[in-house]
């Protein structure tokens, strides 16, 4: 394996930053493709960090509010559950009484075949309309990390997408160039000179 040449003799020691570097060969294409990169490149990583945080944080603070507001309430079968071939629970109207004192009727999932008048729990609002049971707090931080992984990947998505339309725009005008140059010079290749 000693005759394979390491990589850095294909590569040289500066050729990383040769767009960078002042050089005879390299076009002004070069140098502003370098400067998209560069700029993608920190858009990425802070719009992707920034939104994932800012979703994560909005989405905690939701669910917070919500352990805080909704609570459980006794309700009671308003009319006897529908026998289920399964064992799973059915929907059924309860009644409850809301903060307010006032009366309310809704549906929520039940034993099938409970009678009325049996009590379950649900969970209610401020305003006492019915609602899921929130989730807890280790789950709550599960939800906004992964709200914000996606927010942080769809937002780090859209400047990787104007960067990469942004070269292909660079590449079409460089192919278009070299095509020039070839139609220009190409044709005096074959002639035979003095």
């Amino acid at each position: 394996m000693r005759w394979l040449p390491s990589m850095t003799a294909f590569r040289g020691p500066g050729v990383w930053w040769w767009r960078w570097r002042r050089n005879p060969l390299r076009r002004r294409s070069d140098a502003l493709e370098a400067w998209i990169v560069l700029a993608v490149w920190a858009a990425t990583v802070t719009g992707g960090v920034l939104a994932g945080t800012a979703a994560a944080h909005t989405v905690e603070r939701g669910l917070a509010r919500e352990r805080a507001e909704w609570r459980p309430v006794v309700a009671l079968l308003a009319e006897d559950a529908p026998r289920a071939a399964g064992a799973g629970p059915v929907w059924a109207d309860v009644r409850w009484r809301g903060e307010d004192g006032a009366f309310h009727l809704g549906q929520a999932r039940v034993a099938a075949g409970s009678s009325t008048g049996t009590a379950v729990t649900v969970w209610s609002d401020r305003d006492g309309f019915l609602v899921t049971q929130p989730p807890t707090a280790s789950a709550a931080h599960v939800r906004a990390a992964m709200v914000g992984l996606m927010m942080g990947a769809g937002a780090a998505a859209v400047p990787i997408l104007g960067g990469r339309i942004a070269r292909d725009g660079l590449e079409r005008r460089r192919m278009a160039q070299w095509d020039a140059a070839w139609a220009r010079f190409g044709s005096t290749w074959g002639r035979k000179t003095g």
